[in-house]
């Protein structure tokens, strides 16, 4: 019997494990498939991370080394080159790697960090050929920074998520052009950030609106054809335009890795493709705990970081014997928010609410009302997709209420 397992040795893992490891747990294990703790950030060598977490710019592999001294300084033990199988409903994990074979092992709690992939072109029915040259964004990021390949000369880059955004500045540093970079939406699903320092400063049109509607090349990609689409996301006819390229970046979303969380029966939301956690980032399964990108994708590392240190405090009071309270408060949106995390609330304590908004809006107030009446009101100026909102809602609030809702109006 383990206290704490947790799955992932990413940021999130690793802040989970320093959390749990400060409010008195002792008993933890920590598994990762990598050949490295530090999940994706190995491979994000640019800056801007851990400017709320730490108050100065770092690298991915800087701000992932920071934990990575925090565990190894608490000698919280963990496993490389491990790949869990399964998680079962009582919390029975089956992993595997070379040194024990297949092993299992029963833990009090279990914290999933299992992070996010990114969503492949099969997903995309981009009509024409199958050549060589086309990649994600995050397989052409560890080509270039951890590998040293590069995968082209010649870019175009489909989706205008961060990843894209900076893999098309990360291209043009390495000597490629990149031609485009295409986003189907009306708006950019990156950070405001990006959009000026990887594309604005080094010229790289943006076109929104806009799709690959044609892939053409037999062995290596030699182009395709873009178009500009309608409100309904349809290309329209007569706008098609060729470029010439011999490498197509996908930056096309990303979806967390859930397919452990399914085995141990956790309901998982239908829009973020994450858990339903509570505010303690506990699933609607007891002792099963969610965080980082494997709950709800974020655009900022330091909000994973933060996310992990409530997952697992919340995990080592659960291990103490700490019980929930008797409170059951489901939080709803109207559609443009599209979704918040937590989803339900079972203490009566003050709650930070994250959530995200389905479409670029100005000028309105977030809304919060308690079982039909309006009982907290924050004016934005403006709210975007890819940046993450947040409400807090204090616990004097929550007396009385049955249900949350959370709107965008104005």
């Amino acid at each position: 019997m383990t206290d704490l397992v947790i799955i992932g040795g990413g940021p999130a893992g690793m802040s989970a494990a320093v959390s749990a490891y400060e409010s008195g747990i002792r008993d933890i294990l920590i598994l990762e498939r990598d050949a490295a703790l530090g999940g994706i950030l190995q491979q994000c060598i640019h800056n801007g991370f851990g400017l709320h977490k730490f108050g100065e710019e770092l690298t991915g592999p800087e701000y992932a080394g920071r934990y990575k001294k925090m565990v190894l300084e608490r000698k919280i033990p963990y496993k490389l080159n491990t790949m869990v199988l399964d998680i079962s409903p009582d919390k029975v994990i089956t992993a595997t790697n070379e040194e024990d074979g297949i092993f299992t092992v029963q833990a009090k709690a279990v914290i999933l960090a299992m992070g996010c992939r990114e969503r492949p072109k099969g997903a995309l029915n981009i009509p024409g050929t199958r050549p060589s040259g086309i990649y994600s964004a995050g397989t052409a990021q560890k080509y270039v920074n951890i590998k040293g390949y590069m995968p082209g000369k010649n870019v175009v880059i489909l989706g205008s998520g961060d990843i894209g955004l900076i893999m098309a500045r990360r291209m043009t540093l390495e000597g490629a052009k990149v031609h485009a970079v295409c986003e189907l939406m009306p708006y950019s699903g990156g950070l405001a950030r990006n959009i000026e320092q990887c594309l604005n400063d080094f010229n790289i049109p943006l076109k929104l609106s806009h799709t690959v509607v044609n892939i053409h090349g037999k062995e290596r990609l030699e182009g395709v054809t873009i178009a500009k689409v309608d409100e309904n996301r349809r290309p329209i006819p007569g706008t098609e335009e060729y470029i010439e390229c011999d490498t197509l970046l996908l930056s096309v979303g990303l979806i967390p890795e859930n397919e452990l969380s399914k085995s141990a029966d956790v309901e998982l939301s239908g829009v973020t493709n994450g858990a339903v956690v509570d505010q303690d980032r506990q699933t609607l399964k007891e002792g099963i705990f969610a965080c980082g990108n494997v709950l709800h994708v974020h655009d900022l590392v330091d909000y994973v970081s933060d996310e992990a240190e409530i997952a697992g405090k919340n995990a080592a009071e659960y291990i103490k014997g700490e019980k929930a309270e008797n409170v059951y408060v489901p939080i709803t949106t109207d559609g443009k928010v599209r979704y918040t995390v937590p989803q339900i609330i079972t203490k009566k304590k003050d709650v930070t609410v994250y959530f995200r908004v389905s479409d670029v809006f100005r000028d309105v107030s977030v809304n919060v009302y308690g079982d039909g009446k309006l009982i907290l009101s924050k004016k934005k100026r403006k709210v975007a997709p890819g940046e993450m909102e947040t409400v807090l809602i204090k616990k004097e609030l929550l007396e009385g209420i049955e249900k949350l809702e959370v709107k965008l109006e104005g």
